[in-house]
């Protein structure tokens, strides 16, 4: 595809860029200064090409995910090889330079992604508030859209600008510095544990071999004893009966003594057949018994997070019963994904997170919906849940992966009825989650 504008070159666009950025602080402060006593105020947000040059590169590295960076690369042929990441990142920063089609898709890209964002900076009307809001969501974690949104801000000034790009810029560096380290102590650790497991295993091995040659040799010492004893016995009897025989009256003995073993053994025969049938009983009830328990403190647990949903929502709505004009950017702040579940309870689903002031947004795994929409769900959600008996195998890993890609908050649990989804909801509301992420729920 060839593209309908001229070309310039992005890597040299992207050197240059780098060594301006690569000029004193003092500088750019000074610069920023006059040109803030120079120009007045725009009337609008700042375009990306209208940016400085300097942040092109953060914000491209920063809000731009490498997925949505090769997709903008395909669509308008970028000359850079596809699995070169560095060189298709060159090349975007060179392009967002100037106004063209490229630039302009990734304006409009960007303001789809982070209109939430855009829309909270917006409540501030001076530059001062800007960078508080700014530095309140960096120590929370939130980059990519606090950042875009601060430096397109009409009110924002160079120097408010350049301090979200110094806070940028140090960050990158000190998350570099610490996987590195978490890197090398993991490799360690990990080679010492499988040293020890080794170790362990062989010494269990050599146990379990001592104590079978004991137990052999024991069994065997046991079965002479109890040969000798019985041999022993056996002669003792057989001397009885031999002067039993001798007497003459063995054989009349031996008559009563059948028809007595005969009885006995037939009662003995309809008493083992009844203690078979008892024991089978006995354990058919134990196990019916320890399922029913189970089952017991499973509905207990289910019952109490509802009872705890339930007096969460009557509790929020009496404290707030309207005055507080917050409680709708509170609700509309938190938003939970539920990928997955029975559609047909969908209903009581919103209904139980609508208590706890929780927007709720549905996937259904891949069922009817297409699995390209869950990396954009995820993002915008604060938190996903996802019933595990409940969802498709392609739904489930894809959320793991995009989830421990972007650090989203992520709760796996089982049981897709109301009152299991009422335990994932309590639990993710104290901040449990199967998945960690950069921000915990709030409640």
């Amino acid at each position: 595809m060839t593209p309908p504008f001229p070309r310039k070159s992005p890597i040299a666009g992207g050197l240059a860029q780098a060594s301006r950025s690569s000029l004193p602080m003092v500088s750019e402060a000074a610069t920023a200064t006059k040109a803030t006593t120079a120009a007045p105020k725009p009337a609008r947000r700042a375009r990306l090409w209208e940016l400085r040059e300097k942040f092109h590169c953060p914000v491209i590295g920063t809000c731009l995910p490498m997925d949505e960076l090769a997709w903008l690369a395909r669509r308008h042929a970028f000359n850079g090889d596809l699995r070169d990441e560095f060189t298709l990142h060159v090349e975007a920063v060179g392009w967002v330079s100037s106004r063209n089609p490229v630039s302009e898709e990734l304006q409009r890209l960007l303001e789809r992604k982070y209109a939430g964002h855009v829309a909270r900076f917006e409540r501030t009307a001076v530059d001062a508030e800007v960078l508080t809001l700014w530095k309140t969501h960096f120590e929370h974690g939130e980059v990519a859209g606090p950042m875009w949104a601060a430096l397109t801000h009409r009110a924002a000034s160079d120097e408010t600008r350049h301090a979200v790009y110094a806070d940028v810029h140090m960050l990158s560096h000190q998350v570099g510095a610490g996987l590195a380290a978490d890197a090398r102590r993991l490799t360690f650790m990990e080679r010492q544990n499988n040293e020890l497991a080794s170790m362990l295993e062989r010494e269990r091995c050599e146990r379990i071999a001592a104590e079978a040659e004991l137990h052999r040799r024991l069994a065997a010492q046991g079965a002479e004893r109890a040969t000798c004893a019985a041999a022993r016995a056996e002669a003792a009897v057989l001397r009885e009966r031999l002067a039993v025989f001798e007497s003459g009256t063995a054989m009349v003995d031996m008559g009563r003594r059948l028809m007595s073993l005969t009885a006995s053994n037939t009662q003995l025969l309809a008493a083992a057949d009844r203690s078979r049938t008892l024991e089978n009983a006995l354990k058919e009830a134990e196990d019916t018994a320890m399922a029913h328990a189970r089952k017991r403190e499973q509905l207990a647990a289910e019952r109490d997070a509802l009872e705890q949903l339930l007096l969460a929502g009557e509790t929020e709505a009496a404290d707030c019963d309207g005055r507080c004009n917050d409680c709708e950017n509170k609700v509309a702040n938190r938003c939970v994904l539920c990928v997955g579940g029975r559609t047909a309870l969908l209903a009581q689903y919103r209904a139980l997170a609508g208590r706890l002031g929780i927007r709720l947004v549905h996937h259904d795994g891949g069922l009817e919906e297409s699995l390209s929409r869950l990396p954009d769900l995820i993002n915008g959600a604060d938190a996903v849940l996802c019933p595990t008996d409940c969802v498709s195998h392609a739904a489930y890993y894809k959320l793991k992966q995009h989830c421990k890609r972007t650090g989203k908050p992520c709760l796996l649990f089982k049981g897709a009825g109301v009152s299991g989804f009422a335990v994932a909801l309590a639990r993710l509301a104290a901040g449990q989650a199967s998945i960690a992420g950069t921000e915990p729920m709030q409640h």
